[in-house]
């Protein structure tokens, strides 16, 4: 007889408890067959306690004769994460079999999503069948086949089966992605977390580009796992070509290491090793390359290039490691042979600094921050890596120690005085082998190799090695200071809108140095000879050694007046701004060695800071007011234009920036007279899309420019921009006896969704001749000079990146320079493969110098 049980909720979404089924190995089909609604038999044992099944549908079926229960409408299995959904699904108890049909859909507990025509499965979902699948995996990457088998949830064997990584074209969907993976058989091994590839074809665009009998790589599930990583190809003229293939040794879950062979036809086997670990409270690693050159000849001579070296290499480390959430310690150290190798193989080195100057620090350094704290100790070495560096004249700095730290004070537990107290201090001890001279006016550099730079020494009886015709810019010797400031504010606004900033600091530092005046390095090269002579610094000095200490307290008020109107959409604000700043004279100005204070650039950033030099080596004296006003509109849509203007003055006592050290930081800085030059500065920007900015410096007397920078960026649609416009008038006691003016570019241009295609230019408008007979840069060309050139063009969309790029620049070596051409590319098939090169398209020399 049969029995029905029909369930209907008519639009409500019934839930049933269907199964229980397997928690454990133990647990056999008998178990996985009971349904939790049914009556246990008479004289069998309660049931497990393990997973159920839990059924949603709209009506569900209940066979007594056929052990069969049948949902249909909307309806969805959960089991250990798995989710399994269809318009009709089929449970057959006595076979332990789920068929499921129409819209149907397998969610796994990772993510991954499976549609087929049919899923015929066994009651745990991890055996069965599928047909016509469509898998779409967690990292968003597609697979695809007219029929699966899937085994005990391990083993999955899909025929005639495609993988890409590439989301199908909305447009139009029956096109071919861009690049997919095709293959009579693709193999998903879950235990091993690797998938194999038989008899496989790549295909681009549709068109079969290459053919593979046997394929593996791991699957999307897999951070690291051991095996080949993908070969890098590059060309040089130099190296040769070169082909890289790294393979990658996982160790163990918190160490692995990457070895890197990378074979140059023109140079042998250049090796790296690189070794990194995790441990439970940071991360370090550990790298080293090396090459025993076939060719070394390739190379420029020394010192222009590595010269003769036969082994060349380097040994690199990065670490760092947190002792709490506030405290951490590290280190970033690099060791080479000889400062062309990184420049020479392309080696990535995180000791490399990212901008114009070339050279290598290494450090170490232990720092915390607090809400409002900071501490940090560390050390420096600095290697140069460009051909006009000489080693000896780099800085050891070890150690320096900043601190800095700011205070409320609650007005109620300080006499009503209130405000904010800021704690600052630094330590800084530092050394180098040799004096580091450099001519004022027309650059000199040693008539041996054209590279280091010397001072005049026309009467060697007494050698111009003084200021205003030489520059120290670093002592040969060592220096040690300590400093530390304490400084205190509140701001107060009247009854009418004043803002009034009452402040007081008192600054300490205790100095000592101590020159060595004994060491002499000479720059020999046939008949032509240049000496470096640490002897000379003593015309910079009263006495080669001393320690001194001195003290600058000060008191000051900082005053602003913001008037504020509204006209229709736009806010109007104009703020006067003055400011007085009460101190005694710099002690001992000019007289102390100056190795991080040199960077003194007077503009509208500046203007209202108490003390405008750039470091701790020196401070501003003297009675000094600095006076402007700013004027803003903003608008509801969030556009706005800012402009400000003003000066400084010197009001009483001696001006620091008048007084010459020993590398003549504030000559010429626009300061150095009692009332300084103007600077300005004007800023637009009606959108986000737009904006410009104007700043710069003009005379006191005359009014003319002595800085200008004029910067522009702007997005229209695709296409975006920037432009820079500098020109900095002659500067002759620091160095600079030209003028120097450029324009940088930048451009992108994105088309057709995906495309692009890049530009960059910095054009030189005032370069200069190198002069091979006197040693030094003092002709103007007479003609702008390109300095910098890239173009790239490429693609990028979620699955592809591919891009060219083409990069000119100048590079010197033996007085001559070269005009250095380079092209690369990169091509990433995301979670399939990588691949880069580049090529030197050969060094062209140029004839007019620069």
């Amino acid at each position: 007889m049969e029995v029905k049980s029909r369930i209907a909720m008519f639009g409500q979404v019934a839930t049933v408890l269907l199964a229980t089924l397997l928690a454990t190995a133990s647990v056999g089909t008998a178990h996985a067959a009971q349904v939790a609604s049914a009556p246990a038999q008479a004289g069998t044992a309660a049931p497990q306690k393990t997973d159920r099944l839990v059924v949603q549908a709209n009506q569900l079926v209940y066979n007594r004769d056929t052990n069969v229960v049948t949902a249909e409408g909307n309806v969805q299995l959960y089991y250990q994460g798995r989710t399994l959904e269809a318009d009709k699904v089929i449970y057959n108890r006595a076979t332990s079999r789920v068929y499921a049909e129409g819209n149907a859909k397998l969610t796994e507990a990772d993510g991954s999503v499976t549609h087929a025509t049919r899923f015929d499965l066994t009651d745990d979902f991890r055996s069965g069948f599928i047909d016509s699948l469509s898998t779409l995996t967690a990292d968003k990457t597609t697979i695809t086949a007219p029929r699966a088998e899937r085994n005990e949830g391990e083993t999955t064997v899909l025929d005639k089966s495609t993988y890409t990584a590439c989301a199908p074209c909305k447009e139009h969907p029956e096109r071919p992605p861009l690049w997919q993976v095709k293959a009579v058989k693709i193999i998903h091994k879950s235990d091993e977390q690797m998938i194999y590839y038989e008899d496989a074809t790549f295909e681009l665009a549709g068109v079969p580009l290459a053919y593979f009998p046997y394929l593996s790589s791991p699957d999307p599930s897999v951070t690291k796992k051991s095996g080949v990583l993908a070969p890098r190809f590059l060309y040089n003229e130099r190296l040769g070509f070169g082909t890289s293939i790294p393979y990658f040794w996982n160790l163990a879950p918190d160490y692995d290491v990457t070895l890197t062979p990378t074979i140059l036809t023109r140079q042998g086997v250049l090796g790296q090793a690189e070794f990194r670990q995790r441990l439970s409270t940071g991360t370090y690693n550990i790298r080293a390359t090396g090459i025993y050159q076939l060719d070394p000849s390739a190379f420029a001579a020394s010192p222009y290039g590595s010269g003769q070296r036969d082994l060349r290499g380097s040994i690199e480390t990065k670490g760092q490691f947190y002792i709490n959430p506030e405290w951490k310690y590290g280190w970033d150290i690099a060791v080479f042979s000889d400062k062309y190798f990184f420049q020479d193989y392309k080696v990535r080195d995180d000791t490399l600094t990212a901008d114009y100057i070339r050279e290598s620090i290494s450090t170490v350094y232990l720092t915390g921050k607090g809400d409002r704290s900071f501490f940090d100790l560390r050390g420096y070495y600095i290697q140069g890596l460009s051909s006009f560096d000489f080693e000896k004249q780099q800085p050891l700095v070890l150690p320096t120690v900043d601190y800095n730290r700011t205070v409320a004070v609650d007005p109620a537990r300080s006499l009503g005085i209130g405000g904010e107290v800021n704690i600052d201090a630094n330590i800084t001890a530092l050394s180098r082998d040799a004096a580091y001279y450099e001519s004022t006016g027309t650059r000199l550099l040693d008539k041996a190799y054209g590279l280091y730079d010397v001072c005049p020494t026309a009467n060697p009886a007494k050698p111009n090695f003084t200021p205003p015709t030489c520059l120290l810019r670093g002592i040969g010797g060592s220096t040690e200071r300590a400093s530390a400031q304490i400084t205190w504010q509140r701001k107060f606004i009247d009854p009418i809108g004043e803002v009034w900033t009452p402040f007081a600091f008192a600054r300490f530092d205790v100095e000592g140095y101590n020159l060595n005046t004994s060491d002499t390095f000479s720059f020999t090269n046939g008949s032509s000879t240049s000496v470096i002579a640490n002897t000379n610094q003593s015309n910079f000095f009263s006495s080669n050694n001393s320690l001194f200490a001195r003290a600058m307290p000060g008191i000051g008020l900082d005053w602003r007046y913001p008037f504020v109107a509204q006209t229709g959409s736009v806010t109007h604000t104009l703020e006067p701004i003055a400011q007085v700043i009460v101190r005694p004279n710099e002690t001992d100005a000019g007289q102390r060695p100056n190795e991080d204070a040199q960077s003194l650039f007077f503009d509208d950033t500046n203007l209202f800071e108490w003390n405008k030099f750039s470091g701790y080596d020196r401070v501003e004296g003297g009675v000094r007011a600095n006076v402007g006003g700013q004027y803003s509109m903003t608008f509801q849509q969030g556009g706005y234009v800012n402009a400000l203007f003003g000066e400084s003055v010197q009001l009483a006592g001696t001006n620091s920036y008048g007084v010459s050290d020993i590398s003549q930081v504030s000559s010429q800085s626009g300061l150095e007279t009692t009332n300084s030059d103007y600077v300005g500065r004007f800023a637009l920007a009606p959108n986000s899309n737009l904006s410009f900015i104007a700043k710069g410096r003009f005379n006191q007397q005359d009014f003319t420019p002595e800085t200008i920078d004029l910067i522009g960026r702007f997005s229209i649609m695709d296409f975006s921009s920037s432009v820079q416009f500098s020109r900095y008038e002659a500067q002759p006691l620091v160095g600079y006896p030209f003028t120097r003016e450029g324009v940088l570019l930048t451009g992108r241009y994105n088309f057709l969704d995906h495309y692009f295609v890049s530009a960059n230019t910095t054009l030189d408008l005032k370069p200069y001749k190198y002069n091979t007979t006197t040693g030094a840069y003092d002709t103007p060309l007479g003609r702008p000079k390109l300095s910098v050139l890239g173009l790239g063009v490429g693609y990028n969309d979620e699955c592809t990146t591919f891009s060219v790029n083409y990069s000119q620049s100048y590079t010197t070596a033996s007085n001559t320079e070269y005009d250095d051409k380079t092209l690369t590319f990169t091509l990433t098939l995301r979670t399939l493969a990588s691949a880069s090169g580049s090529s030197a398209l050969g060094n062209s020399v140029v004839e007019d110098g620069h």
